[in-house]
């Protein structure tokens, strides 16, 4: 099976992806992470947090930069990644296995603005 099956990719190097229950993770693509290299630190919204598409919602530092996290789609913060807080590494080693922040979405149309896989490979070159 593909591994990006399911995945959709915003433009600024996040992903979002359905769960269950009307939910949606995000995180970092596998492209961002190399482009940061070792994540050491991640800087997530609040719980409760309304997010904007597009907008920066926290940060990703790693040992040489630090980089905006943008929302993929707008919604209402309802889970946060425990592991991230005390893990952040994980992010190194499985950047599409590994969410940071939980979703309900505020307009499920957004979806359609975003980046399927080929989209996405596309615009990395």
């Amino acid at each position: 099976m593909n591994q990006f099956h399911g995945f959709k990719f915003h433009p600024q190097h996040t992903w979002i992806k359905a769960e269950q229950n009307d939910c949606y993770v995000i995180g970092i693509t596998p492209h961002a992470q190399e482009q940061l290299g070792d994540v050491v630190f991640v800087q997530s919204p609040e719980m409760g947090a309304k997010l904007a598409q597009g907008e920066v919602c926290g940060v990703i530092e790693s040992v040489k930069t630090a980089a905006d996290l943008h929302a993929p789609a707008s919604g209402e913060v309802v889970a946060l990644n425990p592991v991230i807080t005390d893990f952040p590494e994980r992010l190194n080693s499985d950047p599409l296995g590994t969410w940071i922040v939980k979703i309900k979405l505020a307009n499920p149309n957004e979806l359609e603005d975003l980046l399927d896989e080929a989209a996405y490979q596309q615009q990395l070159g």
